[in-house]
C-alpha cells in the first residue's frame, strides 16, 4: 500500500502568529546598522525615528546639518529641525562648541546609541593591563609604580567628559532681546533659534532697543519679505538684517519735558460796550476803537 503524501505544513510552523507582522530574517554580514529598540520603538514622530536611523548609518565626519538632511529627505526644514530638536531633548543628539588645536571654534555633533553615553574623541579605551607577577626584579618594581602613576594621571584626562562649550559672549545676555528673538516664531514658524544662536543675536537686538525702537518694530524688520526657502539656518539672515545699528532719537524728541507754552493773554471787558475781549492792557475792544474815528469826523 502506497504511503499517503500530504502538502500540509510541518508542526514546526505551529508557533507562527496568525496575525500581525511576520519578520523574514536574513543574516547580514556588511552594510547594516545596529539600533536600540528604545530608539526605533519610541512613541512620537516617524520623521524623528527616520532621521535618527539615517544619522546612525552615516560614517563619522558626515555632515548632518539641516541643509544636508533636507537634500536626502523629502521633508522641509521645519520638520527636519523639529526632529533634531526632539532627538536633542531625548538625549540622543548633542551639539558642542569645541576649540580645535589651531584655536578655531567648531560645532561638533555627537549622536548617542544610548542617551547619556560619554564620547571618546581619542578612540575606544585601551584594554586593562595584565596583572603583575608576584616576584619581580628590583628594577621592574621601581618602574611599575611610576608607570601606574602616569596611567592614573593620563586616564582622567583621556576618558573624562568633554570640556564645556566655549561661551559665545563674555557679557550676560539681555532677557528683553532674547524675548524678542524667541517671539519671532509666532510670526514665521521657520524662525526657530537655538540658545547659542539667540546669544549671538542678542547684543545687536539690545542696541536696537537702546536706539528707541519698540520690540514690534524690530519684529517687523526681521520678518518682512523673507525668502520662500532658506538655504541656510535663519540665524544668518537675521544677523545680516541686524548688522547696522539704527540712529537714536534726537534729545528734544525723546525728552520727557514738555516745551515752554506761550503765556495766555488775559480776558478783559470793553470800557465802551462791556463786551469781553483779550488784551494785555484794559481799554476798548476792536469794534469800539474803529468807531471812535467816525464819531470824531461827524
Amino acid at each position: 500500500m502506497a504511503d499517503s503524501q500530504s502538502n500540509a505544513h510541518s508542526r514546526a510552523d505551529a508557533g507562527t502568529p496568525t496575525s500581525g507582522v511576520i519578520r523574514v530574517r536574513t543574516r547580514l554580514t556588511a552594510g547594516f546598522t545596529v539600533l536600540a529598540n528604545a530608539l526605533v520603538q519610541r512613541r512620537g514622530s516617524a520623521i524623528t525615528i527616520g532621521v535618527a536611523a539615517y544619522i546612525s548609518s552615516l560614517p563619522d565626519g558626515s555632515p548632518v546639518t539641516i541643509t544636508a538632511l533636507c537634500e536626502h529627505f523629502s521633508e522641509g526644514e521645519i520638520l527636519i529641525s523639529r526632529a533634531l530638536r526632539e532627538l536633542e531633548a531625548a538625549g540622543y543628539l548633542e551639539r558642542r562648541r569645541e576649540r580645535t588645536p589651531t584655536g578655531q571654534v567648531r560645532t561638533r555633533t555627537y549622536f548617542y546609541d544610548v542617551p547619556g553615553g560619554v564620547p571618546h574623541p581619542d578612540g575606544p579605551p585601551e584594554p586593562p593591563e595584565p596583572p603583575r607577577p608576584r616576584r619581580q626584579a628590583p628594577v621592574a618594581e621601581a618602574i611599575a609604580p611610576a608607570r601606574e602613576a602616569v596611567r592614573e594621571t593620563v586616564q582622567p584626562h583621556t576618558y573624562a567628559e568633554a570640556e564645556p562649550p566655549v561661551p559665545l559672549a563674555d557679557t550676560a545676555t539681555d532677557p528683553r532681546a532674547v524675548a524678542v528673538l524667541a517671539a519671532l516664531r509666532r510670526v514665521d514658524p521657520r524662525l526657530v533659534l537655538s540658545e547659542q544662536e539667540a546669544a549671538r543675536l542678542a547684543p545687536a537686538v539690545t542696541k536696537w532697543l537702546a536706539a528707541g525702537l519698540l520690540p514690534t518694530h524690530i519684529t517687523d524688520h526681521l520678518t518682512a519679505r523673507l525668502p520662500d526657502t532658506f538655504l541656510t539656518r535663519p540665524v544668518g539672515i537675521l544677523a545680516y538684517r541686524l548688522k547696522e545699528t539704527p540712529l537714536a532719537l534726537p534729545v528734544w524728541l525723546g525728552s520727557a519735558e514738555s516745551p515752554v507754552r506761550p503765556s495766555v493773554v488775559p480776558l478783559r471787558n470793553c470800557d465802551g460796550c462791556d463786551r469781553g475781549f483779550r488784551a494785555a492792557e484794559p481799554g476798548r475792544c476792536r469794534d469800539c476803537r474803529s468807531r471812535e474815528p467816525l464819531r470824531a469826523a461827524g
